[in-house]
């Protein structure tokens, strides 16, 4: 088991707090909204008439629009660029942008006649400057009002991994498995150091969608060595992209769920489904478990999807949905979120 500690690295240091996607729609808007919002409350302290501001709107927009444009635009098409460095030579990166498109301007406006001098270029790019700031600090107050739904997932995780009876019951498999069956057992138990090691990981970057399967494969077969042939899992993966990324801990969650409210209540054998699709730029997962209205531990439940609707929140703004519903005889949950690779 000493091979397996390599491959999944416990972090002990803060990450740095990452730049927003700027390849997300609701990152975009909220620039948009933003920026457009402290232009008109700029124009409204200067203005002493209705009249003045309305001009003062149309001339700070014919200056302001195109350079908030031209940023967005070069800030969608350098995600990959500005996710790759860190912060702050990223930082520097748009203040060097956001210099040039100011400067740009500035020259576009001397052309066309207008006066131009040194202190409406620097008061520009000031303007600008002080604009990104606010809302790099906007976005990580905003990140950081969401991080609790983070460690809430890590502990909501590890008491699962600690309840009594998962442990107890696990535990006791491996005993009975090692004198007739001793590489399965040493198999279950390299299963359940890997939970254990994930959990103590830092969960806050993405994780590939493979790695997330392998960790719901291990999580499965440790229940099935108490469930046996009660739990069954029917995976579609056929049109799922391997090089997709995900929150971390979010599918191995939703199983533990399926398993503990649609598996454990009933007597017969019973079916998880996981369906895991690409459309275009989308990513689409579909879980569903059988439903036992009578069996529902409905506080733990809504606590576990409300914890991850936050991070998929947070991760993808307005771009991604969680659907949680009975259908029939099954519970199903369907998941949207941008495909990221």
């Amino acid at each position: 088991m000493a091979g397996q500690e390599s491959r999944i690295a416990v972090a002990r240091e803060p990450l740095p707090e990452a730049f927003p996607d700027f390849r997300n729609l609701g990152v975009m808007t909220r620039i948009l909204l933003w920026v457009n919002a402290a232009m008109l409350a700029t124009a409204c302290v200067r203005a002493d008439s209705a009249g003045r501001l309305f001009a003062l709107l149309i001339e700070s927009a014919a200056y302001v629009e195109p350079v908030l444009i031209a940023t967005l635009v070069l800030l969608y098409l350098g995600q990959v660029l500005l996710a790759g460095i860190r912060p702050l030579a990223a930082l520097a990166t748009i203040l060097v942008v956001l210099f040039a498109l100011n400067l740009v301007m500035f020259e576009i406006a001397v052309l066309l006649g207008e006066e131009g001098n040194a202190y409406v270029l620097i008061r520009s790019w000031a303007y600008s400057v002080a604009m990104m700031l606010f809302l790099r600090a906007y976005f990580q107050l905003r990140s950081r009002a969401f991080s609790p739904a983070l460690a809430e997932a890590r502990l909501q995780a590890l008491q699962a991994r600690i309840r009594p009876h998962f442990l107890f019951n696990s535990l006791n498999a491996v005993l009975s498995l090692i004198r007739k069956d001793a590489r399965r057992a040493e198999a279950a138990l390299e299963d359940l150091a890997d939970l254990y090691r994930v959990l103590m990981a830092d969960n806050r970057t993405m994780t590939k969608l493979t790695d997330e399967i392998e960790l719901t494969r291990r999580y499965l077969s440790l229940e099935q060595l108490r469930l046996g042939e009660r739990l069954q899992v029917d995976w579609r993966l056929e049109g799922m992209p391997e090089d997709a990324l995900i929150p971390p801990m979010m599918l191995q969650p939703l199983v533990e769920n399926a398993v503990y409210h649609g598996i454990e209540p009933g007597v017969a054998p019973g079916v998880v489904h996981i369906a895991i699709t690409r459309e275009g730029g989308s990513l689409n997962f579909l879980l569903s478990n059988p439903y036992h209205p009578e069996h529902q531990h409905r506080a733990g439940n809504r606590m576990a999807l409300a914890n991850i609707r936050e991070r998929l929140l947070l991760q993808f703004d307005v771009e991604a949905r969680l659907e949680a519903h009975p259908a029939g005889d099954q519970f199903e949950i369907r998941i949207t979120m941008p495909y990221r690779k």
